[in-house]
């Protein structure tokens, strides 16, 4: 497969703190560093894919500030295509504002902006680039009407979908068959089936519900414990990696990219996972989103070294 992948999502500029701790409600904390990146999942995600060797279409919406012109040039420096980045004259750019600690914990708020103008209409605009796809990656920081849009569109034109359900919806019934893999982490999984994950048999039960409604494939992230595989024969744990974390935002964004890479190349899905989470690992030691994204070459370094 030529690894064609259009992804359909997101696009924020982080604003990000790092203090010597989260702060408890009502607290403020003095000292930290600050530092803004690009983010936003589906920008996150364009970029992680394009890094690990892609061929990248991006479809998203900006808004009407300064900040377009920098992040439609730093696209192009990704090599992502984007003649479907568009732009909302009455908006402004999406914004994620993240406070993180030494150890990479986080929290984020999100202003949509934009982001929230990426409706069907413009989706449409964009069918050449679906239509050419070996697979095409979305996740769920847009409208709902536009997520469903995408998911009924690939059926109609048989592409794969990887769904990154984040952040966490409950999807009706009719919608889990139209995605190929869906990726969730275990707060999201427990979010979408409803089933409370405490346990590894819990976090095999929810797999197992999406693939009773017809998601062929589940990848359920576990954090530094590595990720739970499902299909519809066989199940089956990747390991996590041990590193020094010094920033988790944007992981699982690079992990999904990476993914989808992986996949159109035809890997099987074990060493398409492999993959991403190698990817996932170098980004949690270096600090932002898309800056934390690695090369495709360093996360063939990384799984040669741990072969060794």
């Amino acid at each position: 497969m030529s690894g064609k992948i259009t992804v359909i999502g997101s696009t924020n500029v982080d604003i990000t703190m790092r203090l010597s701790r989260l702060p408890e409600k009502g607290e403020t904390i003095s000292g930290g560093d600050y530092y803004q990146a690009f983010g936003g999942k589906g920008a996150n995600q364009a970029v992680a894919a394009a890094r690990c060797g892609g061929q990248v279409t991006l479809v998203t919406c900006l808004g009407n500030d300064h900040f377009t012109t920098l992040l439609i040039e730093s696209f192009l420096n990704h090599n992502i295509q984007t003649q479907y980045v568009f732009v909302e004259e009455t908006s402004f750019t999406g914004t994620a504002v993240i406070m993180t600690d030494k150890t990479g914990n986080n929290y984020i708020g999100v202003a949509g902006g934009a982001n929230d103008f990426l409706t069907p209409d413009k989706i449409e605009k964009a069918l050449p680039s679906i239509s050419q796809a070996d697979i095409v990656l979305l996740q769920n920081e847009i409208p709902e009407a536009t997520v469903r849009f995408v998911l009924n569109t690939c059926e109609k034109l048989k592409k794969k979908v990887i769904f990154n359900i984040a952040p966490a919806c409950r999807l009706t019934d009719e919608l889990f068959n139209k995605i190929h893999i869906a990726v969730v982490n275990e707060t999201e999984a427990e979010m979408v089936t409803g089933i409370k994950i405490l346990n590894s048999s819990d976090v095999e039960r929810a797999a197992k519900l999406f693939i009773s409604k017809g998601t062929p494939n589940v990848v359920i992230t576990l954090g530094a414990k590595g990720a739970y595989v499902a299909g519809e024969t066989e199940g089956f744990y990747v390991r996590g990696l041990e590193v020094e974390a010094v920033d988790t935002t944007g992981a699982g964004d690079v992990f999904c990219g990476a993914l989808a890479i992986a996949y159109t190349e035809g890997m099987p899905i074990r060493k398409a996972v492999e993959f991403a989470n190698a990817a996932a690992a170098i980004s949690v030691t270096r600090l932002g989103a898309q800056p934390s994204a690695p090369r495709r070459d360093e996360v063939l370094d990384m799984i040669k070294n741990l072969a060794d």
